[in-house]
């Protein structure tokens, strides 16, 4: 009897834990999943969390996909906020402005997205797997068009900007200043941190006040963006605007991809590649440091792809490497980006009715004039706005991903990158000329 009963209690746990393996995260059933959280916060409560890739990738991959899947399946929020990559962002930020995950955990994380270069890596990946995965004459055609969308609604964005500040009293060379020019300015590395330094110049105050004064506007205009592109891909899904992450129409033969059979040793060919990719685009940038190293990356995959210099065997390797890396690390890289670029405090510090306003105003315009210019061009307006318009109101690289993450559209990562990079250095070319003239 004892045994029988034994038995009727074996098969009833068996069968509890076979139903919450189903509940999978990311993969990852829900007993194994607990497990290894378990085992992360031990590590964090004893102080001996590895301070390298090692710890950071865990902690980055179990929140990342944790709060991601959280995002994805909340109402309202799923469907008009930017679902998972809104909320991993900003769930990631909260732990670490109100100081709920210990400040060690935290600065391993930060050194490994900036320090070590994570998000180089992911970003080289996705850039070079995507246009080697294109097809070349729908590569050429759409690059073509793609850049005078995106510089022509930059431009009517920095007016409007500066008209409606004019408005609101704070003046229009305030506002394109502190507002238009920050947000478009390509990030914060090669963005914001150099528009600093050309201020403070100008204006002979030191670069890091000034800095501190741009962030805002970076940050604020980034989350826009990223709720924007989330909010518009749901709301136009299956519409005569949408081009279902495809940036023109084209015929059927341009978009049916070859795939091959997944291979381990192809994967690490591709992975190869890929780096050998960035340290072209690195190499250029020391030869003409005004140009940006991820404008040389796209350039050069963009000509050996134009050109068919790569056999198709080794474009398909780096897709194969590309879609590993893009698949697995998305949500640990938002989840990065909330925990080393986002201060909440400070952000809701800045947030005056005038300022939200003049975001809002910047986020609005160039969605509205990308969506139109692209649609004379021959793109699919959606596609248009989110790459050539709420991409270049984005923080660079972070910004892009995250952008394209909440719509859906990775793929079209390249052309985020395209226009942020040329536009984010024409900013800061015009922000030079500006501070001349009107200071």
């Amino acid at each position: 009897m004892d045994q029988q009963m034994n038995g009727t209690v074996a098969s009833e746990k068996s069968s509890l834990m076979s139903k919450l393996d189903k509940f999978k995260i990311s993969g990852i059933g829900l007993p194994l999943y607990v497990i290894m959280a378990v085992i992360l916060l031990l590590m964090i409560n004893l102080h001996a969390l590895p301070n390298n890739m090692l710890g950071a990738i865990l902690v980055l991959v179990l929140l990342g996909h944790l709060f991601y899947y959280i995002g994805a399946n909340l109402p309202i929020f799923k469907t008009y906020l930017g679902g998972g990559s809104v909320f991993t962002i900003f769930a990631a930020a909260a732990l670490v402005t109100y100081g709920i995950i210990p400040h060690s955990v935290v600065q391993i994380s930060k050194t490994f997205v900036n320090n070590m270069d994570f998000l180089d890596f992911y970003i080289v990946s996705l850039i070079v797997g995507s246009i080697l995965g294109m097809n070349r004459k729908l590569l050429l055609r759409a690059a073509v068009r793609f850049l005078p969308v995106a510089l022509i609604s930059m431009a009517v964005t920095l007016i409007a900007v500066g008209g409606v500040g004019m408005l609101l009293g704070q003046g229009f060379a305030h506002s394109i200043y502190y507002v238009s020019i920050p947000i478009m300015a390509g990030g914060v590395g090669a963005g914001i941190v150099p528009l600093s330094g050309i201020y403070g110049h100008a204006f002979g105050q030191p670069a890091s006040h000034i800095l501190s004064q741009l962030f805002p506007a970076t940050t604020f205009g980034n989350l826009l963006a990223i709720v924007g592109a989330g909010m518009l891909s749901k709301v136009f899904q299956g519409s005569k605007i949408d081009g279902n992450g495809v940036l023109m129409p084209v015929s059927d033969d341009m978009l049916q991809k070859k795939k091959a059979p997944l291979d381990v040793t192809r994967i690490g060919v591709g992975l190869v590649i890929a780096m050998a990719f960035f340290m072209v685009g690195t190499l250029l940038n020391l030869l003409v440091p005004a140009i940006n190293s991820y404008a040389f990356i796209i350039l050069s995959v963009i000509a050996v792809k134009g050109l068919g210099l790569l056999p198709e065997y080794y474009e398909q390797s780096v897709v194969m490497f590309s879609d590993l890396v893009v698949n697995n690390m998305t949500h640990a890289l938002l989840c990065g980006v909330g925990m080393s670029l986002l201060d909440l405090k400070v952000l809701a510090a800045s947030l005056s009715w005038q300022f939200v306003v003049l975001c809002l105003t910047s986020v609005i315009v160039i969605s509205l004039v990308s969506g139109f210019i692209g649609k004379l061009f021959g793109m699919y307006p959606l596609e248009a706005t989110i790459t050539a318009g709420l991409c270049n109101n984005s923080m660079g690289g972070t910004g892009n991903v995250s952008v394209l993450a909440a719509s859906n559209r990775m793929n079209l990562i390249a052309f985020a990158q395209m226009g942020n990079r040329l536009g984010g250095a024409i900013m800061l070319v015009v922000a030079g000329l500006l501070v001349s003239f009107m200071h």
